[in-house]
């Protein structure tokens, strides 16, 4: 029995990541369309009032796919950032109650008193993590599922490599567990079901799609970008982040620079999202990235690289019995 309650409304088992300044309404709404899990950061939205109003569109626009008898959207997600440094959190979280969001997304530190109001209305936590420690904290605050963010994976990412890391999280935890980190395709999609994920949790690829936010520039590095051009580094926020090589230099950031450690401040990063607009952040699988398309597209390549994939591994286990 799958451990996602949502399950039947899944075309593949994927997520699209909630990707800062990047994931809006209509990537939301074309992905749960498309039958995959569609997020977004509440704060993409400069206020509180306006992350209610996105709220209300992805709701309107589901509830007009879910009107035509053939098809029946994937549930959205939210993505709030649990610190101390985040003045909007407990406005943000009411405006989550009020609309009863169906998954919440948390980063940056896992309370229980947060997942029991999302749990007051049958809603779902996902916490991300990058070790076993966090993973440990988070599932005594009583979340649902486990977002493994290893090595490799844009935005804020950890260092583990996620074959040991899924099994060392899966000893103790039993709820759903998400991969994140380097996956573009759909054979990567079925690589991560095979590790023992319930679901793959994808960012850098919906970068390259029409109904994302990014500007043409920055699809264009990703497409011009390899492993190489990826630069880990805690100095843009404090965590340690993937960025692209090339933006970091356009912005006069040297090598110096980016190996120091600044220090965390949420508040402030919303106060300067304008100004750091142009640091892209991007995962290792920028290397199979090499074109921009619509939502729609791009699921029905991944869910024919995800069948083909698994077609491979049944033909390996007869060459193996």
């Amino acid at each position: 029995m799958s451990r996602i309650p949502f399950q039947e409304s899944l075309a593949l088992p994927v997520v699209a990541a909630p990707m800062f300044l990047i994931s809006g309404p209509k990537l939301v709404i074309e992905s749960c369309q498309q039958g995959i899990l569609g997020t977004f950061p509440a704060l993409n939205q400069r206020t509180t009032a306006g992350f209610d109003e996105w709220l209300c569109e992805i709701e309107e626009g589901l509830e007009e796919s879910d009107s035509e008898p053939s098809r029946s959207a994937a549930p959205y997600g939210v993505n709030l950032i649990v610190h101390r440094t985040n003045p909007r959190l407990q406005a943000d979280l009411e405006v989550v109650v009020k609309h009863k969001v169906p998954v919440v997304i948390t980063s940056l530190g896992a309370v229980s008193e947060l997942v029991d109001a999302v749990h007051s209305y049958g809603g779902l936590v996902f916490h991300d993590i990058t070790n076993r420690r966090h993973g440990e904290k988070a599932a005594e605050a009583g979340v649902d599922g486990l977002i493994l963010v290893a090595a490799g994976a844009g935005g804020h990412a950890g260092t583990l490599h996620p074959m040991p890391f899924i099994a060392e999280i899966r000893s103790f935890f039993d709820g759903i567990i998400l991969l994140s980190g380097c996956m573009s395709t759909g054979r990567d999609v079925a690589a991560a079901m095979q590790m023992g994920a319930d679901l793959a949790y994808l960012g850098t690829r919906f970068i390259n799609t029409t109904e994302s936010r990014a500007d043409e520039d920055y699809r264009q590095m990703i497409i011009d970008s390899r492993i190489s051009d990826v630069i880990y580094t805690a100095a843009i926020s404090g965590v340690p982040a993937n960025f692209l090589r090339p933006s970091l230099e356009a912005m006069g950031l040297t090598e110096e620079m980016w190996s120091k450690k600044a220090k965390v401040d949420f508040g402030k990063e919303l106060d300067e999202a304008r100004a750091w607009k142009t640091i892209w952040s991007a995962g290792q699988g920028v290397t199979t990235i090499e074109d921009n398309l619509p939502v729609a597209d791009l699921i029905a390549r991944l869910k024919k690289e995800f069948h083909t994939a698994l077609e491979d591994q049944g033909r390996l286990a007869q060459r193996y019995p």
